[in-house]
């Protein structure tokens, strides 16, 4: 039996949320700002709940066994409907769209979405940031593709670069050369900035630091490690499985000398830090030691539908079922997220180790994107 999703909040159950799409309400009154004055500018949208792989941190195989029941095809979001709300999402502030799974290079015509997804503009007319999030798996192939539909640049998960390690931490067997590989296709293919996304486990992948510092240096790639997170109930989070980012960046400046580097846009997750023999740069996203939830400004919409406004979130507001039931227009859509947005007051990691944060369960990452 699959695992069930977090809480979910019909919109038109939330009285609030039905004033808010009432006509007589008007026009969301932009930018929209959350509880704590937090702008909304970033969707990531979640294509499928399937993936290739089993990292343990985040679809362990002794919970997503050949026996888990993914979500059938009917009650994914198709690409219009994904499309639809993107451009409500952009309406409203959005300025940067990321594609995220499962490994949403397995939707079958993916390329298709990425097209249609290419053609929204801002009301001021610009076009949004477009990007994706993959484990690599499939680059050989698909970069090209993405990059003619109109797909930016991507961030690929890779977790080491020794081979033993990163097939165990894939779960699958799956080659590290492959991946390495789909890197070099997307950079050819003109994708790019490509970031490349390490999480590390203490006494897991550490080992696997320098080496990626070593590969990835003068590449053209932004290396980035990310501290293991406690995302969902499944993967067996520890504490003294974290390795904190200071001496990631210890580690490194051991053996490079850095710089730092400011953010490159407001709500930018990572720390940035530059070679300073011009190698180029790595950033460090500390959700665990140095919680940026202050200035988060990201939603994300579920494989489903489900609206989420955190990471660590306990419960969804169902967007698909006003899609799909009585008529509404993009306006009565477009209050009802505003009504979300505002209503919103997420600072999970702020709060981790509290009661608060431990009192409700939480959305697993394959569900909604990383």
């Amino acid at each position: 039996m699959g695992l069930m999703p977090a809480r979910i909040i019909p919109l038109h159950d939330d009285r609030s949320l039905a004033v808010a799409m009432s006509p007589a309400a008007g026009p969301p009154s932009l930018p929209l700002a959350d509880t704590l004055a937090r702008p909304l500018r970033d969707l990531r949208i979640s294509v499928t709940d399937r993936c290739n792989f089993r990292c343990g941190y985040c679809m362990p195989k002794q919970v997503f066994d050949k026996h888990h029941e993914f979500l059938p095809h009917a009650d994914l979001l198709s690409f219009e409907e994904i499309t639809r709300l993107a451009g409500v999402f952009t309406g409203l502030g959005v300025e940067k769209l990321r594609i995220t799974g499962g490994e949403p290079t397995l939707r079958r015509g993916l390329e298709t979405l990425i097209a249609m997804l290419a053609r929204l503009r801002t009301p001021d007319g610009r076009v949004p940031d477009l990007t994706l999030t993959t484990n690599g798996s499939t680059l050989v192939k698909k970069a090209a593709g993405l990059r003619a539909a109109g797909l930016k640049r991507l961030t690929v998960s890779l977790d080491g670069l020794d081979d033993a390690v990163f097939q165990r931490m894939n779960d699958v067997g799956f080659p590290v050369a492959t991946v390495l590989d789909g890197i070099a296709a997307a950079q050819a293919a003109g994708l790019g900035p490509i970031k490349v996304n390490m999480v590390v486990q203490r006494g897991v992948n550490d080992d696997q630091i320098l080496p990626m510092a070593r590969h990835f240096r003068h590449s053209g790639v932004v290396l980035r490690f990310i501290e293991y997170m406690d995302v969902g109930t499944t993967n067996g989070w520890r504490m003294d499985q974290v390795l904190p980012s200071a001496e990631v960046l210890r580690r490194i400046a051991a053996e490079w000398p850095l710089q730092p580097l400011s953010h490159s846009a407001p709500g930018e997750t990572a720390q940035r830090w530059a070679y300073a023999d011009g190698g180029g740069e790595i950033g460090l996203i500390s959700s665990v030691t140095q919680a940026f939830c202050g200035d988060c400004n990201r939603a994300r919409l579920s494989t489903e539908g489900r609206l989420y406004t955190c990471l660590f979130a306990h419960r969804g507001h169902d967007l698909r079922a006003l899609l799909r039931g009585e008529p509404v227009d993009d306006a009565q859509l477009a209050r009802a997220i505003a009504g979300v947005w505002t209503g919103r007051s997420d600072r999970y990691s702020q709060l981790r180790g509290t009661a608060q944060a431990a009192a409700e369960p939480r959305v697993e990452m394959h569900y909604i994107g990383g």
